[in-house]
């Protein structure tokens, strides 16, 4: 039987003096701006491809992924409103659309943008790169913000390890962005300072940026990167962040290596998680953990991370405004998924 007292002692990590000071200090600003309501957000993929593939520490650099093509390495539309509809259905909210450079056409990808919009019932976020006047008017319809995937704002390091993304382009076009939220996305660990996020604090200054997504990297393998941040780095920025903006929304990311720290990104002021593979691991003892974690800090968790609910899977899948061939692919698909909710399967024995 699972017993969250047991794994709640697991995540008892040791951070610095100077981090628990950051960390205790904005966990006091967070309670002093929001009301502690913390959710769960899903990045929904469209495509393993990118044309791109020169971010070093990404999956796609690698040669495996570099010999990919955009015509076979696309997920089919069935299976990206499944996401779309379990997000939902568990009261997850979708961090964003996202894939590599050149994946999809782009008045196709648009269609797809509405019909995502249109199963979970509201405008979506978009990360899919720069885009011109043109195609965000296009898009403006069925999308409430754009996201930029920054990686680092230390213009020496980004240089260095997104060759062929520069910052810039980016800058551009948030300075003149009109009608849509804005986001960017960073990550920790690819070899920045925590002086370094200067840089982040002039671009959300600078842009007034809505939110802001942290992640902690996740090594690759065939990459140069083989370790992820300490946790003290990792909530030396997320808390940093918190401090110096107290209403700005902050996604901290997670993984199954670092579910540990769940609680400590909502110590240091964290609104919501994302990137924990959560159909994967819906209903597992690892789910059950994480959500433990974020109800120990007072939080009011209001996603679903292990509880399946009572409800006619198909008859929601009807109720869709989409077209019928797409609901019976959908319903396909979801006798698979439904399969590994009703019999979660934990990787990780020690939790």
């Amino acid at each position: 039987m699972y017993n969250p007292n047991k794994f709640l002692r697991v995540s008892q990590i040791k951070l610095s003096e100077k981090t628990i000071e950051l960390v205790e200090k904005a966990g006091k600003i967070y309670w002093e701006n929001f009301d502690g309501k913390t959710w769960y957000g899903r990045c929904i993929f469209l495509s393993w491809y990118c044309s791109n593939a020169t971010c070093s520490f990404c999956f796609r650099s690698t040669d495996k992924h570099k010999h990919m093509h955009a015509e076979d390495s696309r997920r089919s539309l069935a299976s990206v409103l499944l996401e779309a509809l379990f997000c939902k259905i568990f009261n997850w909210r979708i961090e964003f659309l996202t894939g590599g450079y050149d994946i999809i056409p782009y008045d196709e990808l648009v269609e797809v943008m509405k019909t995502v919009s249109d199963v979970y019932g509201e405008k979506i976020w978009l990360n899919l790169g720069v885009l011109n006047d043109e195609r965000l008017e296009k898009c403006r319809p069925y999308v409430k913000g754009i996201c930029a995937s920054m990686e680092t704002l230390n213009p020496n390091l980004h240089e260095k390890v997104c060759p062929k993304k520069p910052i810039k382009p980016y800058d551009e076009m948030f300075s003149k962005l009109k009608g849509f939220k804005k986001s960017a996305a960073i990550i920790v660990g690819l070899g920045e300072q925590l002086e370094d996020i200067q840089y982040l604090f002039d671009f959300v200054e600078k842009h007034e940026l809505d939110r802001i997504t942290v992640y902690a990297l996740k090594p690759v393998a065939d990459t140069p990167f083989t370790e992820g941040p300490e946790p003290d780095d990792n909530l030396s920025w997320i808390a940093s962040l918190r401090i110096r903006f107290p209403k700005l929304e902050i996604i901290a990311g997670t993984n199954l290596r670092r579910a540990e720290e769940v609680g400590y990104l909502m110590k240091a002021g964290a609104n919501a998680i994302t990137k924990f593979p959560a159909t994967k691991q819906f209903g597992t003892k690892k789910a059950k953990f994480v959500e433990e974690l974020i109800k120990a800090e007072k939080r009011d968790f209001v996603s679903n991370l292990s509880v399946l609910p009572n409800i006619d899977w198909d008859g929601e899948i009807d109720k869709l405004p989409i077209k019928n061939e797409l609901k019976e692919e959908m319903k396909k698909k979801l006798v698979l998924y439904l399969k590994k909710f009703q019999n979660p399967k934990d990787i990780d024995k020690n939790l």
